[in-house]
């Protein structure tokens, strides 16, 4: 199991690209305005990526504006972001 989990909500993105902006590793602003999670994986509406690597995803989400980005250890339950 991976370290850290780190879920998407697409369908509410706006576009403001701050996560592409702090985390390009993660998030890349696609055609439609809106990010893509790069590697991740999707089940219903959430984006999934398991890492054991955050690089920056913890300060993308707390600059996405809509809070639309989570980030938790897998070991604890624990939410980094908040």
């Amino acid at each position: 199991m991976a370290r850290y989990r780190i879920e998407y909500e697409r369908d509410a993105c706006i576009g403001a690209a701050v996560c592409e902006a702090l985390d390009p590793i993660h998030f890349k602003i696609v055609d439609d305005g809106k990010a893509d999670m790069l590697e991740a994986k999707q089940e219903g509406n959430l984006w999934i990526l398991e890492t054991d690597s955050l690089e920056m995803a913890v300060e993308a989400a707390q600059g996405c504006p809509v809070k639309i980005i989570k980030v938790i250890d897998t070991e604890t339950g624990k939410r980094l972001d908040e």
